[in-house]
């Protein structure tokens, strides 16, 4: 993840940034972006004018921290699961990892990613840019894991790993969607199951 440039500040300083980029992102994905202002975020943050434009030069500089954040705790959130993805019951583990987080959260908040992409990306090319650049992370991990499973015979030769990864990460973002509109995880798992049966029914075992 390329992150925005953040001058040197103190440990102080850096946590007082931190805090306001926690604040603006519960705020964000609560509201929304657009209906979030400034001084709705500097009343959760309990901060100054001052201190707001000290870390970040407008809103936009903010939105950008707040995407790297999201990403950030997406991503690391899968990473033990998705860097051993390299076999099918691999792939379960995964499946019922993601399934398990939706379920605690009651299905409530969907994928922060995909909430931010879902209302910046036709109005804000640069948190666009910035957003493609997360879900191309995410794409890479699931590819590097089908290439894996590929690696260990488990996958046919020749498939197109590149396009395999695409579709599931494709297909988490719906199941993500439909299980936070309809407060179940039952779309998340049939998707993800899908991939998986379709995996099977290539000669996968």
């Amino acid at each position: 993840m390329v992150h925005a440039a953040v001058p040197k500040l103190t440990a102080k300083g850096r946590a007082t940034r931190q805090r306001i980029v926690c604040a603006a992102s519960a705020l964000m994905l609560e509201r929304g972006v657009a209906r979030t202002t400034i001084e709705d975020i500097q009343e959760a943050a309990n901060v100054s004018t001052s201190q707001m434009y000290h870390y970040f030069a407008d809103k936009g500089d903010l939105v950008a921290a707040v995407i790297d954040l999201q990403s950030d705790q997406v991503l690391g959130g899968q990473q033990l699961e998705l860097h051993r993805l390299d076999s099918i019951e691999a792939m379960v583990r995964w499946r019922n990892a993601l399934v398990d987080v939706m379920r605690g959260r009651s299905c409530i908040g969907g994928c922060p990613i995909g909430s931010l992409a879902s209302e910046l990306s036709d109005t804000d090319p640069l948190a666009r840019a910035r957003l493609a650049r997360a879900f191309a992370q995410w794409e890479d991990l699931i590819r590097d894991g089908l290439a894996a499973v590929a690696a260990r015979g488990e996958l046919p030769p020749g498939l197109d790993v590149d396009r395999l990864a695409l579709a599931l990460l494709a297909g988490v973002q719906g199941g993500l969607l439909l299980s936070q509109v309809r407060r179940d995880t039952g779309p998340l798992e049939a998707a993800m199951d899908a991939m998986i049966e379709h995996l099977r029914s290539m000669g996968v075992r």
